[in-house]
């Protein structure tokens, strides 16, 4: 996993199995890498689309008593008002905006990217989305916040995603990212982006993780959003 100045290896990616005309940006969370992600895509692949999951490099977390792991940027605490990693949060955004940049001149337009993440890729998912003049299909937001969310709804000025559908889901038996953070989001980014294209799911007894009932409404939401193009 160690690459030199902090350049990540390439992404795990679940190719479509035909010709991809849509693809799926999908950012783990905190000390994980792409490839659980990739392994859970895989199981609801659809066939027109390729699903890309990066790993984050590796930097020593604050809220871990500074030991390196994978981390989009760092996290100083998990509390509402905990200060947060303002620069790296921007850079880290740049970056995946760099992963999109990628895939539209690989022939798949900005319109037909589904962002996505669970955790603290989540959270990076959205504010990326937020923030960005690349139009998308829609943002699968899982068990996580929206960072920097005092600097919104300035920060989201010239983004090209207002009418952006955003799948959110959470846990209600969460004890890493409580319920409430999921609320509280939910009800932040219906005010940024119309409110009525933002859907909040939860799952009972759901901890800091997945189930399949998520995992089949995340399919339904990835294939409306990239139907099939002849």
């Amino acid at each position: 996993m160690c690459g030199n100045n902090m350049s990540a290896p390439l992404p795990a990616i679940v190719p479509a199995a035909r010709k991809a005309t849509a693809a799926v940006i999908f950012l783990h969370g905190l000390g994980d890498t792409g490839h659980s992600w990739a392994e859970a895509l895989a199981g609801i692949r659809t066939p027109h689309v390729k699903y890309i999951c990066p790993h984050a490099p590796i930097m020593p977390v604050t809220l871990n008593m500074n030991m390196a792991m994978p981390s989009w940027f760092d996290i100083i605490g998990l509390s509402p008002d905990a200060e947060e990693d303002e620069s790296g949060i921007k850079q880290a955004a740049e970056n995946i905006q760099a992963l999109i940049d990628q895939e539209v001149k690989n022939g798949i337009p900005s319109h037909r990217i589904v962002l996505g993440g669970f955790s603290q890729g989540g959270a990076l998912s959205l504010y990326t989305a937020l923030t960005t003049q690349q139009k998308l299909a829609g943002v699968v937001a899982l068990s996580c916040w929206l960072p920097l969310r005092s600097s919104f709804p300035q920060a989201a000025a010239n983004t090209s995603n207002k009418d952006i559908q955003i799948l959110q889901c959470h846990g209600e038996a969460d004890p890493l990212v409580p319920l409430v953070f999921g609320c509280l989001t939910v009800e932040k980014l219906k005010s940024i982006v119309n409110p009525a294209n933002v859907n909040f799911k939860t799952y009972p007894r759901m901890p800091h993780s997945s189930c399949p009932q998520e995992m089949m409404d995340i399919k339904q939401f990835i294939e409306k959003q990239l139907p099939p193009i002849n």
